[in-house]
């Protein structure tokens, strides 16, 4: 009997000091680890992984050209149609432009009954005025937009040369993609309009290439909604309209009744954060300004708590400009909030067959998996529940978004190669 207790005890004291992590079920099963092994044998996959490494200098002279290609917000027309020949030149059996701008390339595969898509995002961070000339330092590029995520681009080119020179066929249509609109207030705009509700083409599966090192298997979408909120006044001189409402002192306590509530309710509870991120307004110093806005930002991985935080700062802005005008000024300020972006959240099972194949391939090259959460394309077929996930670029790299953007090809092939994988895995090899 004692030692059966001791026993209990000693299994109790396992368990306490496994990390939570290892008891989610985040394990490998055994099917896909024997699907990869298969896969990764395959004498046609073998000659495409031969293709990919042959192919590594074109793929940095590709990202070097697509890199001085610029793909300002709203403004990548000029990468799309480079994008565009690329693809062409690699082998797509059909290449195109939607009515949004996103570029889009078809492989046929045998039975045509699915659609498997290999995305990387087109726009970048930054305007159309700055200098995107890629630098050598070494064995190290510099230039913005280097990694972020015009190396995604890159490898998806190399992906579909890989293919077609190993002449793999796949049972699913493969759809090779490069969308608009995924940075900042370009709100997703490319993936949203391709997963529309009267879109042509329905997506079975979602791959896209985005962030940093191989090992990233992004399976959650991190949502957010950002609003630009305008606070409206007459205006006037500062000694001669003294005691006019002023929409600086409105929005003023506007942050505050935000901060005060939003602080509250995200100290407990699922991660939710929020952030006032830009201020603006006013003419000059001596002038009581006629209209000063600021643009928020509110995130949450739970679609419920999202909504919450959401209805805490319209309910806060409404109440600060209700407050403010029943204090002892002349006139009134009025309020416009204006919708900037939103994003959906949500999360896939790690048992999805889509994430079990990316975290076995990912294992395959000796790389251990990691789940992850981000806010990337994949957010929109994640919300959807249509199974898709986000793996790393490779390489090593930093300072993205920044104009000392880096990218450094180490062992950079090996990422192209796991692309490839999971995309095959998840249309199926039929020859």
């Amino acid at each position: 009997m004692k030692k059966a207790l001791k026993l209990i005890v000693l299994v109790i004291m396992v368990i306490a000091v496994v990390p939570a992590s290892a008891q989610d079920s985040n394990e490998i099963e055994k099917k896909y680890v024997k699907e990869v092994e298969k896969t990764v044998r395959h004498k046609r996959v073998v000659k495409a992984f031969e293709v990919i490494d042959s192919q590594d200098a074109q793929t940095v002279q590709n990202l070097i050209t697509l890199t001085e290609t610029p793909a300002p917000p709203f403004k990548e027309e000029e990468r799309a149609q480079v994008f565009k020949e690329m693809l062409e030149a690699a082998g797509a059996d059909k290449v195109w432009v939607d009515e949004i701008g996103n570029v889009l390339a078809l492989r046929k595969g045998t039975e045509g009954n699915r659609n498997v898509v290999l995305d990387a995002h087109l726009d970048t961070v930054f305007p159309i005025e700055t200098d995107v000339t890629v630098k050598e330092k070494g064995d190290t590029l510099l230039a913005p937009g280097i990694g972020d995520d015009t190396r995604g681009l890159s490898m998806v080119i190399t992906v579909l040369k890989a293919l077609n020179v190993a002449d793999i066929k796949t049972k699913s249509d493969l759809i090779f993609i490069g969308t608009v609109g995924e940075e900042g207030l370009g709100d997703l705009r490319g993936v949203k309009h391709l997963f529309r509700e009267d879109a042509e083409m329905k997506i079975d599966s979602w791959i896209s290439i985005d962030g940093g090192s191989i090992g990233r298997v992004n399976s959650g979408a991190l949502g957010s909604k950002r609003y630009r909120a305008v606070f409206k006044g007459r205006g006037g001189h500062s000694w001669g309209a003294f005691g006019l409402a002023n929409p600086h002192h409105a929005l003023g306590k506007a942050i505050d009744y935000f901060t005060l509530a939003a602080s509250k309710y995200t100290s407990e509870g699922a991660k939710t954060s929020f952030n006032v991120g830009r201020i603006g307004g006013g003419t000059s110093v001596n002038s009581i300004p006629f209209e000063s806005w600021m643009e928020v930002d509110m995130r949450s991985l739970s679609p419920e708590r999202l909504l919450e935080i959401d209805s805490i700062f319209r309910a806060s802005m409404e109440k600060a400009v209700e407050d403010y005008n029943a204090s002892d000024v002349d006139d009134k300020v009025t309020l416009v909030l204006e919708k900037i972006g939103d994003r959906p959240s949500g999360r896939h099972p790690a048992d999805m067959p889509l994430i079990q194949r990316a975290m076995a391939a990912t294992d395959e090259f000796g790389i251990k998996p990691r789940l992850t959460t981000g806010s990337t394309n994949s957010n929109i077929p994640i919300s959807l529940g249509i199974p898709a996930v986000t793996i790393g670029r490779g390489g090593r790299g930093g300072k993205g978004h920044s104009l000392e953007e880096w990218w450094l090809n180490q062992a950079g092939a090996r990422a192209v190669k796991l692309a490839a994988l999971v995309t095959l895995l998840e249309a199926g090899i039929a020859n």
